[in-house]
């Protein structure tokens, strides 16, 4: 997969989190989060992220469940310009490439560690969370 996340440093045990048997998931996936604690790739900017996946699942291989981290550093590609302490956001449509959260911003996945420019990769502190800023 490209642009899949690289876990650096390990903080906390990945949990289970249910998927739908019907779909694949590539190790270092960037996750969303739906209800009841289901999860599926992401695919659009400033989703709602559960996670990143801690492991492979194979589309319809009968497993409905998938180990997730919420917690640690990674390794990701970022679109745009990020500077170290930015708060950060799935990127458009990429699925795996993160980027500065603007103004309003409610969906953040974590915080960069570093700088970095369109296509490079930076440390990121996974911390995912929603803020209601309305």
């Amino acid at each position: 997969m490209a642009n899949e996340a690289i876990l650096v440093y390990e903080t906390a045990t990945p949990i289970a989190f249910t998927c739908a048997d019907g779909i694949g998931i590539e190790k270092g996936a960037l996750l969303t989060l739906s209800d009841p604690m289901t999860v599926a790739t992401t695919a659009a900017k400033e989703d709602v992220i559960a996670g990143i996946a801690a492991q492979e699942k194979i589309a319809s291989d009968g497993k409905t469940k998938i180990a997730v981290y919420q917690a640690g550093f990674f390794k990701m590609t970022c679109s745009g310009s990020v500077t170290a302490g930015d708060a950060l956001i799935s990127g458009l449509g990429a699925g795996n490439i993160v980027e500065t959260a603007g103004v309003g911003s409610e969906d953040i996945l974590g915080i960069a560690q570093e700088d970095a420019t369109t296509g490079q990769t930076l440390l990121v502190k996974l911390q995912p969370m929603t803020l209601n800023l309305a």
